[in-house]
């Protein structure tokens, strides 16, 4: 019999293949940024001609309706623009603040909610009528028993975030644990290992994804749920500053208020799509972006 002899590899072959894997992953993720940027700005293009092409449709008074150039000059040109921002940016940062509560409460239980589901049939039974009961009712109903439990303080502010941001990032992440390989997760049951090993190593790995998803939707519901609390409840913010100026006929604060926090919105929301399509693009795992 004639031996069989392997080829030796070449020095350095494995380096060069390991930077080229290294090169095409970098351009895959420029790409993704790139896209994910261009996505952004036309979005914002997109808002602005709508809310001018509304108004010149709707054909309201003036003195009511505001249009872009009406709260640029707010903000940049009147005489007193740098008090107008200074007033909309400290109203802004208590409602971020309270955005960010609610996100990380809502956040956090849907998180270990979905954990829950995944390790126990029987709790997801017990929980998930629950989540749906404070989806199918409005919030405007809760909150005089929120505030009543609560207070109008720190703890108000929680609950009706969390209850906005809770329901879609539950379903969210207990869906991509759920998208898990079965084959993976019984390589890991053979070589012994535990229903949280497998949690940890197979299938919270695969919920990227669908996490990230989580978060997209999360952002602007914890802003919403943040306005909601603010207006109902601490009279903070920009939602307690909305109710003012609509009572106050300052339709120029109001407008710009809405203005703000509707950009902050789609800022927040389109920079965690970048990063979502980095990360899952470095991972191999973005969907149409795989290395």
């Amino acid at each position: 019999m004639t031996a069989v002899t392997e080829r030796p590899t070449p020095p350095g072959h494995d380096e060069e293949l390991a930077e080229q894997v290294k090169r095409q992953a970098r351009r895959a993720t420029l790409k993704s940024l790139g896209s994910s940027l261009l996505t952004f700005a036309l979005t914002l293009i997109a808002v602005v001609v709508m809310w001018q092409a509304v108004l010149w449709v709707s054909d309201l008074s003036p003195y009511v309706a505001k249009g872009p150039v009406d709260v640029w000059n707010f903000f940049f040109v009147e005489e007193d623009a740098a008090e107008n921002r200074a007033e909309i940016a400290s109203n802004l940062a208590v409602t971020l603040r309270d955005a960010a509560i609610g996100f990380a409460a809502g956040l956090l239980l849907a998180l270990l909610g979905a954990i829950g589901f995944r390790l126990s049939k029987g709790f997801e039974h017990a929980v998930m009528p629950l989540a749906l009961l404070l989806r199918s009712v409005p919030l405007i109903a809760f909150a005089p028993v929120i505030i009543m439990i609560f207070g109008r303080e720190f703890m108000t502010v929680a609950v009706m975030g969390g209850i906005v941001v809770l329901f879609p990032a539950l379903v969210n992440i207990a869906f991509g644990l759920k998208q898990a390989s079965e084959q993976t997760l019984e390589v890991v049951q053979v070589y012994g290992g535990s229903p949280m090993k497998q949690l940890t190593t197979v299938a919270l790995p695969a919920s990227l994804p669908a996490f990230f998803a989580a978060v997209r939707v999360s952002v602007p519901g914890a802003i919403t749920g943040a306005l909601l609390a603010e207006w109902l409840a601490t009279g903070e913010g920009i939602g307690g500053a909305i109710n003012g100026y609509s009572t106050s006929a300052k339709f120029d604060e109001l407008w710009a208020s809405v203005v703000v926090v509707t950009g902050v919105s789609l800022v927040l929301y389109n920079l965690v799509q970048i990063i979502e399509n980095t990360v899952l693009t470095r991972m191999g795992m973005h969907p149409s972006k795989r290395v």
